[in-house]
């Protein structure tokens, strides 16, 4: 079987990159052929043989032509005629969607369609759905001026987007994603997408209110291979391990409130983002910066516990998953879908996101009653998720192989 996966990042930038750096592998492992398009970049390390990409687009940084901004936003002339390219070179039988408004648009879905037609051969479309895209104009369900969770597009209208500037504090920014989250509802665009994945429960329910794709919807938590190390002979350590992007939705302001207030307590922080200069402020966190692989496996796995105080609706975090099966318990916020994650009281405790107060008593009790901390140690050596192989046997019943 071929396979097209789409992703406008096709570097290390994220969860979503993690999940199809991940996925393409172990589908190539079990004999089908992957190929990649998105945008390109310096750093991209998968691609397709028309070596056919879009330009790099950065809308944080202005990268991008002001003049163009406007139509590139919402639909990619560009995008259509490269991904074109990689169609007639690859001729998948699947395309695997990913992350793709904004840099790459919904114009591609027209494209595979018209490639469809052309060719009369059948071509699936999947997407997983990493964020909230396809009910929020802003993907995030999250005000970044306010820095509150909110649903108000969902509940009364896309209006709210451009009165709250909710795409980068821009009141013309927030005209554009809300005018592009209208504009191809209105067009049915995503009634196009054959099966839409979603790596929660939350998520899927956010997504039905969405009525054109609510029968295409299955939940399918994402997938973490056991550690290379046995998580019984790894030796714990006294530190908590916050991992994952430095940045303030993710909780890190509140948790670097809790750090100086516990100045007894060494917090090891691993990740990179906007306010790492901040953390190397604090005393008692030793930032290691970005690692990945056995470093990482082994950093985590050493832990007493980690925290994870998101304050923005997470899906499915690898965050939390790979906390548990390196036998380290997890403290997670309680919020989005973290909770079908976490066995409160048995493999970690939930406390409530933005609550300083409760983060600083949750990690005071666990930090000094070791005998609760290792019986969700022993706990978590019993935790199963879905590993890659067994992912991938499911999505290709999804995909159509039999």
């Amino acid at each position: 079987m071929k396979v097209l996966i789409v992703n406008k990042f096709l570097y290390p930038n994220g969860g979503s990159e993690t999940y199809i750096f991940k996925l393409g592998e172990t589908l190539e492992k079990k004999g089908h052929e992957v190929q990649y398009f998105g945008m390109e970049h310096e750093g991209r390390i998968v691609g397709n043989e028309a070596e056919s990409y879009t330009s790099d687009m950065d809308f944080h940084t202005g990268r991008i032509k002001k003049l163009l901004y406007p139509f590139q936003i919402i639909y990619s002339v560009e995008a259509r005629k490269k991904i074109r390219n990689v169609l007639n070179r690859f001729t998948p039988d699947v395309v695997h969607l990913n992350n793709f408004n904004f840099q790459l648009t919904p114009s591609i879905i027209y494209e595979i369609r018209a490639f469809e037609k052309k060719t009369a051969r059948k071509i699936k479309i999947i997407y997983t759905a990493h964020d909230s895209q396809f009910v929020c104009p802003n993907h995030l369900m999250r005000n970044p001026l306010t820095g509150d969770i909110c649903t108000k597009c969902i509940d009364n209208g896309v209006s709210n987007c451009i009165k709250n500037r909710c795409l980068h504090g821009s009141r013309a920014k927030s005209l554009l994603a809300a005018f592009e989250h209208a504009l191809y509802h209105i067009l049915n665009t995503y009634e196009e997408i054959d099966c839409v994945i979603c790596p929660s429960e939350f998520l899927k329910k956010k997504l039905e209110t969405y009525k054109a794709i609510r029968n295409k919807l299955i939940v399918m938590h994402n997938f973490v291979d056991r550690p290379s190390i046995k998580t019984e002979s790894v030796i714990k350590k006294d530190y908590v391990i916050y991992f994952g992007r430095y940045s303030e939705e993710k909780g890190i302001q509140t948790l670097l409130k809790v750090c100086r207030r516990m100045p007894e307590i060494p917090f090891v922080f691993v990740g990179s983002g906007p306010m790492e200069e901040e953390i190397n402020k604090v005393e008692n966190i030793t930032n290691k910066g970005f690692l990945s692989g056995e470093k990482l496996q082994q950093i985590i796995g050493e832990a007493r516990f980690s925290v994870i105080p998101s304050e923005c609706y997470e899906n499915c975090p690898f965050s939390v998953m790979e906390s548990q099966i390196y036998g380290t318990p997890v403290l997670g916020a309680n919020l989005g879908g973290i909770p079908e994650l976490i066995s409160d009281g048995e493999t970690g405790e939930l406390f409530t996101s933005k609550n300083e107060q409760e983060l600083y008593a949750k990690i005071y009790e666990l930090w000094h009653n070791k005998e609760k901390t290792d019986r969700y140690i022993e706990n978590c050596r019993n935790v199963t998720f879905d590993t890659a192989e067994k992912y991938c046997e499911k999505i290709l019943k999804i995909y159509g192989d039999k």
